[in-house]
């Protein structure tokens, strides 16, 4: 299994950002997947999730209206589009198959000014 985010950046308050993760080595479209983030010294925090075919959605409430999942299973792609960034949304964000203990290395989401 291999998961590879990117698309993390610096950005200031208010700013977009769309997150990408490419996965492989796994029967992609048959999984949910999530977006985790974790801050500097706080635990893995659950951003959104996905349906393996893309109809049912969840997200944490300290970023609905703000964030979206959506993915691509022709491509075994998932993505998070960020917008009206935050501080507080600064963190390294990592994807997950549902049921599968494998992580990416991550990328880093700065927001500040």
């Amino acid at each position: 299994v291999q998961l590879v985010e990117s698309g993390g950046g610096l950005v200031q308050p208010g700013g977009s950002l769309r997150l990408s993760c490419a996965a492989s080595g796994f029967a992609f479209g048959y999984y949910h997947m999530r977006w985790y983030r974790q801050a500097p010294g706080k635990g893995r925090e659950l951003v959104a999730a996905v349906s393996s075919v893309g109809g049912g959605y969840n997200y944490a409430d300290s970023v609905k209206g703000r964030f979206t999942i959506s993915r691509d299973n022709a491509k075994n792609t998932v993505y998070l589009q960020m917008n009206s960034l935050k501080p507080e949304d600064t963190a390294v964000y990592y994807c997950k198959p549902v049921g599968i203990d494998s992580w990416g290395q991550g990328t880093q989401v700065t927001v500040s000014s």
